[in-house]
C-alpha cells in the first residue's frame, strides 16, 4: 500500500473493503432485539458496558412491563431495578431509562423523535446511540462509532482519529450517505467476529488485502481460523 495514498485511492480501497464486507456478512444487522423505536432506543442505552445478549434476554420482561415511554416513566425505581439488575450498573441504568422516558412524554407526546437534534437531547442519549435508532428504526442512515468501529476504521488507516464524532465525520465522507447503517453493522460484525481487539485473525481476513495493519495477529491461516468466532460474544 502506497506511503502516501492519494484521497481518491483512499476512496477506492475503502469501498472495495466495504463490498467484501457486505458479501463476508451478509446477515450483518442490529444484534440489539427490539419491536419499535422506543425498545430500540431503551436497550441501546442498556447495552452499555454489558453484552447485547444479556440485554437481550432482559428484554422481554422489561417490556412486558413497561411497553412504553409513559409507562415507563410511572415504573417503580425498585422494580425497574430489579429488572435491569444482570445488566451491571443498574441504579445508574434505571434512573437513565426513567429521566429518558419522562423527557419523552414531556417534549414528545411519549414518542421517539426522528431527528439527531431531537435524539441527542434525551438523558442518557449521545451520537452513538442516536445514529443506532436513526438507522435500525427510522431508516435515517447513520455512522455508529462504538469501540470496534473506531478500532477498525483506525486499522484499515481510513482515519487516524481517536474522537468518535471526528471518526464518525472522516469515516462518513469515504461513502455515499446510503451506505452508513449497514457500513456501521458489518464493520461491527467484524471486529466482533474477526478484527479482534487482541490478536486479530488476520491469516484469516477477507479484506487483508487492503488493510494498512495486516499482519498485527497472526498471519498463518490455520492459527487465525481458529481465533474466528462464528458468533459474536454479543
Amino acid at each position: 500500500m502506497p506511503a502516501a495514498e492519494t484521497p481518491t485511492a483512499l476512496v477506492r480501497r475503502a469501498r472495495k473493503t466495504h463490498r467484501v464486507l457486505a458479501e463476508t456478512y451478509p446477515e450483518a444487522r442490529c444484534e440489539l432485539d427490539f419491536d419499535d423505536a422506543f425498545q430500540l432506543l431503551v436497550v441501546t442505552v442498556l447495552s452499555a458496558q454489558t453484552t447485547d445478549r444479556r440485554v437481550n434476554a432482559v428484554r422481554p420482561a422489561l417490556f412486558a412491563a413497561y411497553p412504553d415511554a409513559r409507562a415507563m416513566a410511572g415504573a417503580d425505581r425498585g422494580v425497574l431495578e430489579g429488572i435491569v439488575g444482570p445488566l451491571g450498573f443498574f441504579r445508574a441504568k434505571t434512573e437513565s431509562l426513567l429521566k429518558l422516558s419522562a423527557h419523552l412524554v414531556e417534549h414528545h407526546d411519549g414518542e421517539v423523535p426522528p431527528r439527531l437534534v431531537d435524539l441527542v437531547k434525551l438523558p442518557g442519549v449521545g451520537r452513538k446511540t442516536a445514529n443506532v435508532v436513526l438507522g435500525n428504526a427510522f431508516d435515517v442512515p447513520g455512522i455508529t462509532v462504538d469501540t470496534h468501529f473506531g478500532r477498525l476504521a483506525r486499522r484499515l488507516g481510513w482515519t487516524e482519529e481517536t474522537d468518535p464524532v471526528k471518526v464518525e465525520h472522516a469515516v462518513g465522507a469515504l461513502f455515499p450517505k446510503k451506505d452508513w447503517t449497514m457500513l456501521s453493522h458489518r464493520l461491527i460484525w467484524h471486529g466482533r467476529r474477526r478484527c479482534h481487539a487482541q490478536r486479530p485473525a488476520c491469516g484469516a481476513c477477507p479484506v487483508a488485502r487492503w488493510c494498512p495493519s495486516y499482519g498485527e495477529g497472526p498471519t498463518d491461516p490455520e492459527t487465525a481460523a481458529a481465533l474466528v468466532k462464528t458468533e459474536a460474544r454479543r
